[in-house]
């Protein structure tokens, strides 16, 4: 790991590489050649009608004529912007930009960030609604709750492409995968597991949500906010979202739901978690302190009154890092290359085992290799989720979620599945540079 850098220090860092010539993160350049004067008028005038007059035939075809199939929207209104908060649209590009440089880099999609000058959640629907001819998906990224899950349900009944809120549902995926691994390390059964989950936004209420979908029993989950348990008859900062969770409790504080519970979510503030409360637990807790930069509570804090608790963070620094960078690329990658009209709950669930299973594969050497000496590569409590940089997340997951949309039918597109796995195996061996047809 390189030096760790002092604010100041990144600060000019990242300044000097954001403004470094040609300025920003992302660009877009031609995909077919344009030399001769045959190639122009292929490219525009006159050539370019035929495609046009086709489309306009059956609108289907522009996933064949254009680049649509290929590209995803990432929106944002930069209403809340990492740990930023409320920066809005301008502000929040760099983010966006970074969002771009991550789809290709990890699954070779191809985005335009587009950042809308607007707060009020029915024209923002209405805006983005508009775009639905230029893109294969939307991205939603960075906007508060609860306008977040409004906006999200809104569009995903309005358009006849993949609505995506990261936030929400890509940090879901990747919790629940560490989620089911860590039950099965406990030999826990997932209907009995009482699980705490400490913040009610959207990262949360998605996480809560999907993990209901595998098998946690509602009535053994306690949601906290910073006003406490969220429980039935509360009335102090509820809202309709809130209520769904709120259950029959007289456990009114973090500290008291915590007592002998299985497993703490964190999608919160740094600091949350104190060692007395993590000493409540029971043996061998899940503490999930995904809270960044600073986690509910520090891995070394818990281990020292638990050592047998399953840690998970945000944090690169340690274990079992919850990167969305794991989930949407590949999720997207699935859902175009079937053209999938929407992403389901179904689709979801394929890509949580996919990205599960994995962890239970051997791991390529070069993977080995690009983390060094020391990282863990079994099934074990330092090691539930796939690395970022392990390119059988790319092949397993969009090949889950593209035979979870074929199934749901919800893609558009029939799929020879032996052929696709082996487009994808090719194009991890372009992405990373190395082989991988040997482990299929």
């Amino acid at each position: 790991m390189s030096q760790k850098l002092s604010a100041e220090e990144l600060k000019e860092q990242a300044l000097k590489y954001h403004s470094k010539c040609p300025a920003g993160k992302i660009e877009t350049i031609p995909s077919k050649p344009v030399d001769t004067q045959e190639d122009l008028s292929l490219a525009y005038s006159p050539g370019v009608a035929a495609p046009c007059l086709e489309i306009f035939e059956n609108k289907n075809l522009s996933y064949r004529y254009t680049s649509r199939s290929n590209l995803v929207g990432v929106i944002s209104n930069g209403s809340a912007v990492l740990g930023l908060g409320n920066i809005g649209p301008y502000a929040s590009k760099p983010v966006m930009e970074g969002k771009g440089m991550l789809f290709k880099k990890y699954a070779d999609i191809n985005v335009f960030d587009i950042e809308v000058d607007e707060s009020d959640p029915d024209k923002f629907i209405e805006i983005v609604k508009s775009l639905e001819p230029t893109f294969g998906g939307i991205n939603l990224e960075d906007i508060k709750a609860p306008e977040c899950f409004y906006i999200e349900e809104q569009l995903k009944k309005l358009m006849n492409i993949p609505v995506f809120h990261d936030d929400q549902h890509g940090t879901a995926v990747i919790t629940a995968a560490a989620f089911l691994n860590a039950i099965e390390i406990t030999k826990r059964d997932i209907k009995t597991v009482k699980l705490v989950v400490n913040g009610a936004g959207a990262a949360a209420t998605a996480c809560t949500n999907l993990l209901i979908t595998l098998g946690v029993n509602p009535n053994n989950i306690l949601m906290c906010d910073s006003k406490g348990v969220i429980y039935q008859g509360r009335t102090n900062g509820m809202n309709e979202h809130k209520q769904k969770f709120a259950i029959n409790t007289p456990k009114r504080t973090l500290a008291e739901a915590l007592e002998s519970a299985d497993a703490f979510i964190g999608v919160s503030v740094g600091g949350v978690l104190t060692k007395e409360m993590v000493s409540a637990m029971a043996e061998a807790p899940l503490v999930f302190a995904m809270a960044n930069p600073d986690p509910e509570i520090l891995p070394e804090d818990a281990l020292e009154v638990k050592p047998n608790a399953l840690m998970v963070t945000g944090r690169s620094d340690y274990p079992n890092q919850v990167n969305n960078v794991l989930g949407f690329p590949y999720i997207f990658r699935g859902a175009l290359d079937t053209h999938s009209s929407h992403i389901t709950n179904g689709m979801l669930q394929a890509a949580v085992k996919a990205l599960a299973e994995i962890t239970k594969k051997p791991v390529p050497p070069r993977v080995k290799d690009f983390y060094g000496k020391g990282e863990v590569f079994e099934l074990s409590k330092d090691y539930l989720i796939p690395k970022p940089n392990d390119p059988r997340v790319l092949v397993d997951v969009s090949m889950a979620i593209a035979r979870a949309a074929s199934e749901e039918k919800v893609a558009k597109k029939q799929m020879d599945f032996d052929a696709y796995q082996k487009e994808l195996c090719e194009l991890a061996e372009k992405i990373h540079g190395y082989s991988i047809s040997d482990l299929y």
